[in-house]
């Protein structure tokens, strides 16, 4: 089968690893040599990413605020294919970058380490967590677009905000699955949305395309696209279930700005 985005051709190959998490055995792999995912932040989002990749046949470099020893357990843990290194080095290594770390961070995200790549953006804004950003309060901007200013020379796409990661590991799915789930990217950039569409069905998922940056704010927090949409209980976040291209286009058609909420 062929990418829909790149026009690669991609198989499908069993995975031991997925096995051992409780995911598909067969994980789509796209043929061309495989990516080296740079993480910064490796908490429940970056670490379930992590294990995503590494099932998926790419290498890992993780990072975070308090040092590369923090990250050992989860290192032996995903095996060979992970590392454990600075935000800095995590950064320089990797060929698609994410970054999940509290939006109060944001600033101390690299910069020069970051020039010319895509950086896969996955944050929420949680006053309560991070402080008030009168940008973010009064809507003027979203919560990508202040990293993609941090980050001039990068092209950031904002992804995998809007699933509960408990689910995002769970709805794994092959390409073709019938009960493969979408996510929504937003992002400046069409090469750098292509490259984050190719990861995430390397990863199992669809891509829905919400458009630029300006326009995130369409699922990020307690949006009708939001966590809620991947839940057959939104009330408690329960038992995941699927959700496909068609059903995410429609939630976040439906989104409302927090003013008009």
């Amino acid at each position: 089968m062929k990418d829909s985005a790149t026009g690669r051709s991609v198989r499908a190959r069993p995975n031991n690893q997925a096995r051992r998490w409780g995911m598909p055995t067969s994980t789509p792999e796209l043929a061309t040599d495989m990516t080296t995912v740079g993480l910064i932040g490796s908490g429940n989002i970056g670490g379930t990413v992590a294990r995503l990749a590494v099932a998926a046949g790419h290498d890992v470099v993780l990072s975070n605020s308090r040092g590369p020893e923090t990250l050992k357990d989860l290192v032996a843990e995903l095996g060979p294919r992970a590392r454990a290194a600075t935000p800095a080095e995590a950064a320089a290594a990797g060929d698609l970058v994410v970054v999940t770390i509290p939006l109060r961070a944001y600033r101390e995200v690299p910069a020069a380490p970051l020039v010319g790549k895509t950086v896969i953006d996955t944050n929420n804004y949680y006053p309560e967590r991070d402080g008030h950003f009168p940008e973010l309060d009064d809507e003027s901007t979203t919560t990508s677009e202040l990293l993609q200013a941090h980050l001039p020379e990068s092209s950031v796409v904002k992804a995998f905000n809007n699933i509960y990661f408990a689910h995002l590991h769970a709805l794994a799915r092959p390409a073709g699955a019938a009960d493969r789930s979408a996510l929504p990217i937003a992002g400046d950039d069409a090469g750098a949305k292509a490259a984050v569409t190719a990861f995430l069905d390397s990863l199992g998922y669809d891509a829905v395309d919400v458009g630029p940056l300006a326009e995130g704010w369409r699922f990020q927090r307690d949006t009708a696209a939001y966590a809620g949409l991947y839940s057959a209980d939104p009330a408690d976040w329960g038992r995941p279930v699927a959700r496909n291209a068609e059903q995410v286009r429609a939630a976040v058609a439906a989104a409302r700005r927090y003013a008009d909420s």
